[in-house]
């Protein structure tokens, strides 16, 4: 029996299970629509203001970067750890030469964020504190 056919099962399992809770939860639950469920909860305070905020897509660029370079350490660790037996059965060019370009796309990823200036933190007119 192929190995595959338990993680497909395991898969469509992983998946039914919510999908299963979220649609019997739809149809035992009481309906009572009103026009305090729709207003906007901000912790007893009334509401001001609009809803749309304008965001410095440099919070979005720095998360981006942090996501990435996390992957890339989640993926080096495992590859450091078997790198011994992969040189032994493989040989060293085999095992070091997809790292290598693994590392070489992220040192150009780096580079290209470096130049364009998304790792540079936006300065405000005001630099100095009030204290």
């Amino acid at each position: 029996m192929n190995e595959w056919i338990a993680v497909g099962v395991f898969a469509v399992v992983a998946a039914s299970i919510p999908a299963v809770m979220v649609s019997t939860s739809r149809l035992l639950r009481p309906s009572v629509p009103e026009k305090g469920k729709e207003t906007v909860y901000e912790s007893g305070e009334v509401p001001t203001g609009g809803t749309r905020l304008n965001f410095n897509i440099q919070y979005y660029m720095v998360a981006l970067l942090f996501v990435v370079f996390d992957i890339e350490t989640v993926l080096i660790f495992p590859w450091t750890v078997v790198y011994q037996d992969a040189v032994g059965a493989a040989g060293l060019g085999s095992a070091l030469a997809p790292m290598l370009v693994f590392i070489a796309v992220l040192v150009v990823g780096l580079g290209w964020a470096w130049r364009t200036g998304v790792i540079r933190w936006v300065s405000s007119a005001n630099t100095e504190f009030n204290t």
